[in-house]
């Protein structure tokens, strides 16, 4: 049998050793790894997958897009898919900066907890930290398609409706608005009404930023699940632990960014597995969460 080869396509100049290790955990016999990757410069990267293997081998090789730029990975990966043509394909995981496999995590994690498809009655109420960020649109989006109706809060409004508008434009019919956020002073605040009315909080704020203090979390009257996904003291919401799994605390359920990075990991290794089984795996954040309910 083909050894397994996996083509990791960077955006940054030395390619993610994060994303390499757990290549190799998840299967991978070979990695051929590509830092400084653009759109024009992929194509031949993606030619030499594409054409050196034949009928049920060529499932054996697969390509990783990743990176700290997001939106330059996005790029990247759109003229991976464009190069394709016909059969003459390979599997495509896109994960810049962890953001699809984290939140992928982290709505699969709070839908355990509460019922978020359409069918569910009321709709659950969501309010996404940081949502302009990586992460937190991502995040939006997979609540949104889910069937959540979302704020989408930023300190900046403007940057919060652009987004909100994004991803109404990429879920038709999502029930998606946007939301200034005062930061910690949340009490008195047109937020502070959303917040005492939300059912799922997950921050998804920068590293060491403070989104929900202790006052901001007494307001949370309704939420029955917190989340957040920042493991650089202090955390985004006052009182999680980064370790926190499934804590109760009061009426709410808490997890911290390790306690959904351990679904974050198989998500990701799954990932990993899935593109080496069909060479039409194209595995974006819809994808990644699809993965992660079947994890469970």
């Amino acid at each position: 049998m083909a050894k397994r080869i996996l083509i990791q396509l960077d955006c940054d100049p030395q390619p993610s050793t994060f994303d390499a290790v757990v290549a190799v955990d998840a299967g991978a016999d070979v990695l051929l790894r590509h830092g400084g990757v653009t759109p024009d410069t992929v194509v031949p990267l993606v030619h030499g997958a594409m054409f050196t293997r034949g009928g049920a081998d060529l499932a054996n090789t697969a390509i990783f897009v990743g990176g700290s730029d997001v939106a330059a990975a996005e790029a990247v990966a759109t003229r991976v898919r464009a190069t394709f043509f016909g059969p003459v394909r390979v599997g495509v995981l896109l994960d810049p900066n962890g953001a699809n496999t984290t939140a992928a995590a982290a709505v699969v994690t709070a839908c355990r907890h509460v019922p978020v498809g359409t069918g569910a009655r009321p709709r659950c109420r969501s309010l996404v930290l940081g949502g302009t960020g990586p992460v937190g649109l991502r995040v939006a989006r997979l609540l949104a398609r889910s069937g959540a109706a979302v704020h989408l809060a930023s300190r900046s409004l403007a940057r919060a409706e652009e987004a909100a508008r994004r991803v109404r434009d990429e879920v038709p019919g999502a029930e998606v608005a946007a939301l200034a956020w005062p930061g910690v002073a949340v009490a008195g605040t047109p937020a502070e009404r959303v917040l005492a009315g939300a059912d799922v909080v997950i921050a998804a704020g920068a590293p060491g930023a403070v989104l929900l203090d202790a006052a901001g979390r007494r307001l949370a009257r309704e939420a029955r699940v917190l989340v957040d996904l920042s493991a650089v003291p202090p955390t985004g919401i006052a009182d999680i632990l980064p370790s926190d799994k499934g804590r109760q605390d009061g009426a709410a359920v808490v997890y911290g960014a390790l306690g959904v990075g351990g679904l974050k990991m198989k998500i990701h290794r799954a990932a990993i597995e899935s593109i080496f089984t069909a060479t039409a795996a194209f595995l974006d954040a819809e994808e990644l969460l699809a993965i992660g309910r079947d994890i469970g």
